[in-house]
């Protein structure tokens, strides 16, 4: 008898953990909303590094998650005013000197978003890892200070991503982002988001310095740097128009 209520007191147990315990796809959408909200405005700036040379530009940013985003250069001279566009799966750049908005076509979505290590694509894709991956828990490793889970993302068939997996460090607790490994359709490692140092805007804390790293690039990189960040705006998606991104400031 005592043997068979351990046995039933154990399966107890077990039931209750695993039922109240948090899937891969929990963790990814606490992440994320912690990150981007329903809506948010930021400034921050983007150092693109070459063996032979580096620049920075400094901009903000609207967005209405998942579908809408509007970018804004604000330094330096020569390229202020310029814009980014993401509707949905599309994406424009507006670009003053030339006054023109160009749309870009899917050809073009892999090529270099501003001379970064940032594809077009990956402005449509940042906000679809919830819906457009199915999650698996690998376990948990230490980043750096962090104890963190390690989740692998599989795009669905269905989703038209370039990706084979991604795979991404969250802290535990406070979910945070750390890092992310993108890796191609033949499981090789092609490049690394990895963040640092914790900053609170507002009632959230998120990582303020990310550096993207491609493997096969010896020496570039590109780095982000939050310098200010406004979460749960009133915004709606009239603003994000063709006609809106040559009147923004």
């Amino acid at each position: 008898m005592k043997r068979a209520y351990l046995a039933v007191a154990s399966l107890l147990i077990l039931g209750f953990t695993t039922s109240h315990s948090e899937t891969a796809r929990e963790i990814i959408k606490k992440s994320e909303n912690n990150l981007r909200a329903n809506s948010s405005l930021m400034t921050f700036s983007m150092t693109i590094v070459k063996p032979e040379w580096s620049r920075s530009i400094k901009m903000k940013a609207w967005s209405l998650e998942p579908d809408f985003a509007l970018i804004y250069v604000m330094e330096p001279a020569r390229d202020k005013g310029s814009t980014t566009l993401k509707r949905k799966n599309e994406v424009w750049n507006w670009i003053p000197a030339a006054q023109k908005v160009i749309k870009i076509p899917p050809s073009m979505m892999l090529q270099s978003w501003m001379g970064s290590d940032f594809t077009n694509d990956d402005l449509v894709r940042e906000a679809s890892v919830i819906d457009d991956y199915t999650h698996r828990l690998l376990g948990s490793q230490k980043i750096d200070k962090y104890d963190a889970w390690k989740i692998e993302s599989i795009p669905l068939p269905s989703a038209g991503i370039v990706w084979g997996k991604i795979i991404s460090f969250i802290s535990k607790g406070d979910y945070l982002q750390i890092c992310a490994e993108y890796y191609d359709e033949d499981g090789t490692l092609v490049k690394v988001f990895k963040g640092s140092q914790e900053k609170t805007f507002g009632d959230r804390k998120i990582l303020s310095h990310w550096e993207m790293i491609p493997t096969d690039k010896p020496n570039n990189k590109t780095i982000l740097e939050y310098l200010d960040a406004k979460f749960n705006i009133d915004i709606q998606p009239a603003f994000f128009s063709e006609q809106n991104m040559k009147r923004v400031r």
